[in-house]
């Protein structure tokens, strides 16, 4: 134990650290080859060149502080959704405000809830608030709600739900949703998390599926806090811009928790401008749609079975070491992300849909590194 360890509380010694996927500099030069990254679910067109030239002029005022209330931003959104600016907050991406939801309301001696097989922060922030977190198991790949309601006590101050689920792309239809809402305790907080609304949007609306009535749950002030983000359908995750909508009082005690200038001037200057650009959001949209149905079609030509997703990725049971079979297609220029540790998925890899030259290229690498086999 080293010398400091006495004074880091146990529940942050006992932290597992949140561990993102390869970049693919890194990638690059452990295996010496070109890589494709599929590994993080990140938008193969990049962002908006509007967003581009947005940030490329905002880079003239580096030298003073950013809007630390991100006022234009915040009105922006508001008007976007049919809601007032109190009732939204904007943080360094949906991850941040996972953090401070956690720290606002948890604490020890109280618990959260959610599924096994989801996002990995929801444990890490949970935890890091000292707080227990309770995981139930996963029903058809994705959230059983009856068992989340059965595991809610009184000592429940939260529940996070990621719709679509991440990592297994599978989807709550609003209903459902509303149902469970209807049975929640009084004090208790969902943090439903739409990191990948866009994509489950555009898809359920091909599909004949209603999807989300996220909004109208803010509108009506619902014990709801709905989290989006700018990093996925909009490609601007490296400046790190994400959102929350949810009641006005709610969201005035999450703000006093936010670090002071923690988003960015670049992230501000290019979230407002991607709003801007419907013609690069439909490119990212149809690309998505029509790529994860070629994707899912060619998996099931190979023998496995790709979990229906309603992201931009595809969760794929694999029926062996998700780790072995992910540095095999690493070493064949294909980042995915493997699923076992804090995932819980051993055998389990998530694939990003990418542009159709990406894809091609992954699927001739799954070929070439399992030459023939598959998950049966």
């Amino acid at each position: 134990m080293g010398k400091f360890a006495e004074m880091v509380p146990e529940r942050v010694r006992a932290l597992a650290s949140y561990i993102p996927g390869k970049p693919i500099q890194q990638a690059e030069a452990e295996f010496g080859v070109k890589m494709i990254k599929l590994g993080s679910n990140e938008n193969p067109f990049g962002p908006s060149p509007l967003a581009i030239r947005a940030m490329e002029s905002a880079t003239k005022s580096v030298h003073l502080y950013p809007d630390n209330d991100m006022v234009a931003l915040r009105e922006r959104l508001a008007e976007h959704h049919g809601l007032s600016p109190n009732q939204l907050i904007v943080t360094a991406g949906s991850t941040n405000l996972l953090d401070i939801v956690a720290r606002t309301l948890l604490s020890p001696g109280l618990n959260a809830v959610t599924s096994e097989r989801s996002f990995i922060v929801y444990p890490i922030v949970t935890r890091s608030a000292g707080a227990e977190l309770r995981q139930v198991p996963v029903r058809n790949d994705g959230f059983d709600l009856d068992a989340i309601s059965d595991a809610i006590d009184s000592d429940t101050r939260l529940v996070f739900i990621a719709n679509p689920n991440n990592p297994t792309g599978t989807l709550i239809p609003a209903k459902e949703m509303d149902r469970f809402l209807d049975h929640l305790p009084e004090k208790v907080v969902v943090a439903l998390d739409e990191a990948y609304y866009d994509y489950a949007e555009w898809l359920a609306r091909e599909r004949g599926v209603d999807y989300s009535h996220a909004i109208d749950y803010v509108r009506h002030e619902r014990s709801v806090l709905v989290l989006r983000t700018f990093s996925k359908a909009h490609g601007l995750a490296a400046v790190r811009v994400g959102y929350g909508m949810g009641p006005a009082e709610l969201i005035n005690y999450l703000a006093r928790l936010k670090t002071a200038f923690i988003v960015n001037g670049l992230g501000e200057a290019g979230a407002l401008a991607a709003l801007d650009d419907r013609e690069h959001y439909e490119k990212s949209m149809r690309n998505n749609s029509a790529q994860l149905a070629v994707l899912t079609r060619q998996l099931r030509e190979l023998g496995y079975a790709p979990v229906e997703s309603w992201g931009n990725f595809i969760y794929i049971e694999t029926g062996e070491d998700a780790s072995a079979l992910s540095r095999r297609l690493q070493m064949n220029g294909i980042i995915v992300r493997p699923l076992n540790g804090s995932w819980g998925s051993r055998t389990a890899i998530r694939v990003t849909v990418g542009s159709p030259d990406e894809n091609r290229k992954f699927i001739d690498a799954l070929k070439q590194v399992t030459k023939g086999a598959h998950a049966g």
